[in-house]
């Protein structure tokens, strides 16, 4: 037997003896196993350039928190519109419902499911897209796109119009019934197909299961409003806005966002995502009328020249990023430099990766959205510090904004939406150019939670 690819006594004997002749691994030691990696590797010089004034400064109301759901796009979405409510009606503070958007969502991608799963029908279980399907076909994350399709087919209400309730507060039971629920409607299409079920039968079935789809739905969430009466005062008891809606009547006339002028820009500066070209993600949707994503894809450069733009002009921005990276998040500090990883252990940890490395070998991509409300900028209007909204209560971070050094804008930031009017016409024509369809598991289809 050859034994020359085990660890050997030797081995590890030589690791101890590397490992206690250096005082600054013992030292280590000490910090990290009575405070714990981030605390020990905290750099205090970096959290203290955390300013909380800035050049560009939006002030949004009262911070949101998606609790125990992975609904940070929802959250991330609606703020960049109740911002719009705010400023037409003169309001210190106001929410939009989170629940309203969740119910359609989890209604529209189960259909979006059912869908794919009668397209693949022929398809051996055993095949990798299959698994795919299969693995999580409910889960809360998603994507800008995919919220503008929600909202041009089903509006938005304010938050007491559907306030939040325990499944949509912590929707892991939800999820994890509905997703079972799912399944098993997986298993029956797939047998009646093979069982040679016409296309009439094919939709009946779905129809059935959706209507048990909508049931769970209205037991975990309640049932939607179609209708429902607004009475808005401001800080001065003023009566700003009152009558009957619906939730498309809602939104034309308070939020009045022209959603089509909005576009997905991300940043993926791998070999196999030429700059200037336009993407799709194979399955990544939740309106089956909407055909899923689109994104271009642009140097990171034009990513933060279209974002500091629409500050400027006085409107937030939804951006992706990979928040847990460089992340003090009590201190609401987000920068590579926060954290000295490598001089804590002596190895190059965080700098053996650079960001499209990190994309390629699955160390980094998109898990939380967010918005930015201002920007620092130096001498030459370049970018220094970015403020922050979050959706995590405002208990934590500078009273629930973080702030970000341009330098972690670079690393981890790898999508905006902005309006389209902030890009070139070269890139504007990217971004319609006909879209190169993405694998399912491609990074660049991770969605924000």
């Amino acid at each position: 037997m050859d034994t020359s690819h085990r660890i050997t006594a030797d081995l590890t004997a030589a690791a101890h003896d590397a490992f206690v002749a250096d005082r600054a691994n013992v030292v280590a030691k000490n910090a990290v196993t009575s405070a714990g990696v981030s605390s020990a590797a905290r750099v205090p010089e970096v959290a203290a350039l955390a300013t909380t004034t800035f050049d560009i400064q939006l002030e949004q109301g009262d911070i949101t928190n998606q609790e125990r759901s992975g609904r940070c796009w929802m959250f991330a979405s609606l703020n960049t519109m109740r911002f719009r409510v705010m400023k037409k009606l003169g309001l210190k503070t106001f929410e939009l419902s989170q629940a309203y958007p969740l119910f359609w969502d989890k209604y529209e991608r189960s259909n979006w499911f059912f869908e794919n799963i009668i397209a693949s029908a022929a398809e051996p279980l055993k095949e990798r897209e299959m698994a795919f399907l299969l693995a999580d076909p409910l889960c809360d994350g998603g994507q800008w796109d995919m919220f503008a399709g929600l909202v041009k087919k089903y509006g938005v209400v304010p938050k007491e119009a559907m306030p939040e309730t325990k499944c949509s507060c912590n929707t892991g039971d939800m999820n994890r019934y509905l997703t079972r629920y799912l399944r098993a409607g997986a298993k029956r299409l797939r047998e009646e197909i093979a069982d040679g079920a016409d296309a009439e039968v094919v939709a009946h079935v779905k129809t059935e299961l959706l209507q048990g789809v909508y049931r769970i739905l209205a037991i975990c969430l309640g049932e939607p409003p179609a209708t429902f009466d607004v009475r808005i005062r401001n800080e001065k008891n003023e009566l700003k806005a009152e009558g009957t809606y619906t939730p498309q009547e809602f939104f034309r006339e308070f939020v009045d966002m022209k959603l089509d002028d909005f576009v997905s820009v991300i940043n993926a500066p791998t070999a196999d995502k030429p700059y200037l070209r336009s993407y799709t993600v194979r399955y990544l949707g939740n309106l089956v009328e909407d055909g899923g994503v689109r994104y271009v894809n642009l140097p990171i450069e034009s990513l933060k020249r279209a974002a500091v733009a629409q500050l400027k002009d006085g409107l937030p921005v939804w951006f992706g990023s990979d928040v847990v990276q460089g992340f003090l998040r009590q201190d609401g500090v987000l920068d590579p430099a926060a954290l000295d990883v490598d001089g804590l252990f002596g190895l190059p940890i965080e700098a053996g990766l650079d960001k499209a490395d990190r994309l390629i070998y699955g160390e980094s991509l998109m898990t939380h959205a967010m918005t930015l409300q201002g920007v620092n900028l130096d001498a030459d209007g370049n970018p220094t510090r970015w403020r922050v909204e979050n959706s995590w209560g405002d208990d934590r971070g500078k009273k629930g904004y973080d702030i970000a050094s341009d330098a972690w804008f670079d690393e981890y930031v790898y999508q905006v939406v902005v309006d389209k009017k902030y890009l070139t016409e070269e890139e504007l024509a990217a971004y319609k150019s006909e879209p190169i369809e993405l694998a399912p598991w491609d990074p660049m289809g991770s969605l924000a939670r």
